[in-house]
């Protein structure tokens, strides 16, 4: 096990401790609530900063705004799914799959499973990629026009609140299965994590 990041099949001796899927049931509905909080939370922070500025905040004023973030939107998350990808091909040089749901997009390892270190590294990579870039950008925007300010806000609120699956999968590996033996298989949008029965 030493040195590995991952295994191609499930070794012996271990047992499936927990299934998280986000694309259907329970888990989908836990994970859009809660990003629908934190997008809310933002917004409740980002509007009345707006305010002190004594600007207007009418966003349907600036087309060209609007389609900046939609378009900045579309890009984020299929780049969140691609800094999943390099990170699990870097660290296992296995065939990736990406996709696309209702509640979620993914990508995923299927065909192997991973160690926890390799699992953590890449369910973290995009929440601390993208908050290094959307926290400089709300401050400049705040700064630049509150319209700008606002959006990315949103952009932000969208980014943390969507993270909240990578989040309490990175929470269950760094504090409830830490042992360094314990493997994941993640097709996308279903993580199954597997640890030894002794």
């Amino acid at each position: 096990m030493e040195g590995k990041t991952f295994e191609s099949k499930l070794p012996e001796g271990y047992k499936k401790a927990l299934e998280i899927d986000a694309g259907t049931g329970k888990w989908a509905v836990i994970f859009n609530v809660i990003a629908i909080v934190v997008l809310v939370v933002v917004l409740a922070i980002a509007i009345p900063l707006a305010v002190i500025k004594n600007e207007s905040v009418n966003i349907y004023q600036s087309p060209l705004a609007l389609i900046i973030f939609l378009v900045s939107m579309l890009i984020y998350i299929v780049l969140h799914e691609i800094v999943h990808g390099i990170c699990y091909k870097a660290l296992t040089k296995q065939k990736l799959t990406f996709g696309l749901k209702l509640t979620c997009a993914y990508c995923g390892v299927p065909n192997i499973f991973t160690y926890r270190k390799t699992a953590l590294i890449s369910v973290l990579a995009p929440f601390v990629v993208f908050t290094l870039v959307f926290l400089p950008l709300v401050v400049w925007a705040y700064y630049f026009d509150s319209i700008y300010f606002i959006l990315a806000s949103i952009l932000l609120g969208l980014h943390l609140g969507g993270c909240s699956g990578d989040l309490y999968v990175a929470y269950l590996l760094l504090f409830k299965f830490k042992a360094k033996t314990t493997l994941m298989n993640d097709t996308g949008p279903v993580m199954t994590l597997y640890i030894r029965e002794d």
